[in-house]
Order: C-alpha cells, then sequence, then structure tokens
C-alpha cells in the first residue's frame, strides 16, 4: 500500500524540479545572458538552455535555435566584439573592428592617399616640398651646380616616401608671356625629374608639370617675390 505514495511523492519532487527550471527559463535568467570572461562568450546557463529547450518551453521539447551573432557593419567582426562598430563597407578592419593604420600616422588607411607614408595631414600624405636653393640659369632648364648637392639630399628623403607618385611641379615669375613661362617651367620640371632619376628614383613614380606664373606664392611686383615665385616643388 505504500508503493503508491511514493511513487505520487517521487513524480511530485520531479514536476517540481521540473517546473523551477522552466521557471528560471520563462524568467529568462539562463537565457542568452553574456560572459565576457566564458570562452564561448556566454554563460554555462546558456549551454545548458540549448539542451533543455527555450523560455516557455517543457523540459523535454525540441531546442531552441540559438540565433547567428549580429554583425552590423558586415566587416567580419560580430557587434559583441566590434569596438568599432560603424565601419564604412569595404574597410579592412583589425581584430577589434576598427579600420587599419598601415603607417600609424592617424589617417586610417580607407582615408589615407599616401597608406606607406607617415604624414599626419587630412590625406595622409606629405605637403608640398619647396625645393629651396634650388636654382637655373637665366630664362634656361639648366640647373646651376649649387643645385646638385640640394636634389642629392632629396632623392635620400624621398626613399622614406614609399612607393607614392610624386609630381615634380615648376613654377616661374609674371615676367614674360604666360605660353613661355608655362614652357620655361615644364622644361625646369623635367630637369630635376631627370636628376633625382639619375639618383635613383623610380621614374614610374615621378611626373613633371609646369605651371608657368599661374600659382604664384609671393607678390611678383617685388624682386624679392618674384625670386620666391620661381621655384620647383615636389607634391604628391
Amino acid at each position: 500500500m505504500r508503493t503508491l505514495p511514493f511513487i505520487f511523492s517521487v513524480l511530485g519532487a520531479t514536476l517540481i524540479s521540473g517546473g523551477v527550471v522552466t521557471a528560471h527559463a520563462a524568467e529568462g535568467v539562463f537565457y542568452d545572458p553574456t560572459n565576457a570572461a566564458s570562452a564561448t562568450g556566454k554563460t554555462i546557463g546558456h549551454e545548458l538552455i540549448k539542451t533543455i529547450g527555450c523560455p516557455g518551453r517543457g523540459l523535454l521539447d525540441v531546442p531552441c535555435k540559438v540565433p547567428a551573432p549580429v554583425d552590423s557593419d558586415g566587416d567580419g567582426v560580430v557587434d559583441g566584439k566590434d569596438k568599432c562598430p560603424n565601419t564604412p563597407a569595404g574597410r579592412k578592419v583589425n581584430a577589434d573592428g576598427c579600420e587599419l593604420d598601415s603607417d600609424g600616422d592617424g589617417v586610417v588607411d580607407g582615408s589615407d592617399k599616401c597608406p606607406t607614408v607617415f604624414a599626419k595631414t587630412a590625406d595622409g600624405c606629405p605637403p608640398p616640398l619647396v625645393l629651396e636653393g634650388v636654382q637655373f640659369d637665366n630664362d634656361k632648364a639648366t640647373l646651376r651646380p649649387e643645385a646638385f648637392a640640394i636634389l642629392d639630399k632629396v632623392a635620400i628623403g624621398l626613399k622614406d616616401w614609399g612607393d607614392v607618385n610624386i609630381e615634380v611641379a615648376g613654377h616661374t615669375d609674371s615676367k614674360s608671356d604666360d605660353e613661355y613661362n608655362l614652357k620655361l617651367s615644364q622644361r625646369r620640371a623635367e630637369a630635376v625629374r631627370d636628376y633625382l632619376i639619375s639618383k635613383g628614383i623610380s621614374a614610374d613614380r615621378l611626373t613633371a608639370k609646369g605651371y608657368g606664373e599661374s600659382k604664384p606664392i609671393a607678390d611678383n611686383e617685388t624682386e624679392e617675390g618674384r625670386f620666391k615665385n620661381r621655384r620647383v616643388e615636389l607634391a604628391r
């Protein structure tokens, strides 16, 4: 006669136990919590609940499907680990989901026009370099002897610019007519380009362009101003 009460007792304990588990699940206590210290990123309870069902389901129901991790910006790093969750599409990122800055100049590669050159400018490229002291014979494209030592140092410095393409820009003052100045500035730019190539700078990296008198940096009404305007620059 004691068998029946014993069975009810065991059954009652089982149902109570099951009810406790279901109640915990229903309350969301063990459902999909995060735990950064865990190897899976979830608590042990989360792994358990995958085997006993979802909140509101019975103990032996089919386990719920675990939702796929969300990667809102599509950079390959899920939101839970992405420290830069709004990366523009197509940009290369590191393990934290942040854009790469290959040269460490503070300009990310996606916005850096010179990604192999350290230059803290808006576009990551060095500012134009005026070749101070590089002068030519009057009305000619012949480099004066004192220009060679300056250009030798420039050639060494350009090797630190990596594979950046460089424009050798020639400029004149406003004396003579526009067409003459344009041709003279082009010849002078080509003379500097040729010299840099002779010092080991790849010809593929260098282009020569003459601007004539169109981009003065000083007043052409004074001798000092005209002297400054007669120049050659290196620019990205």
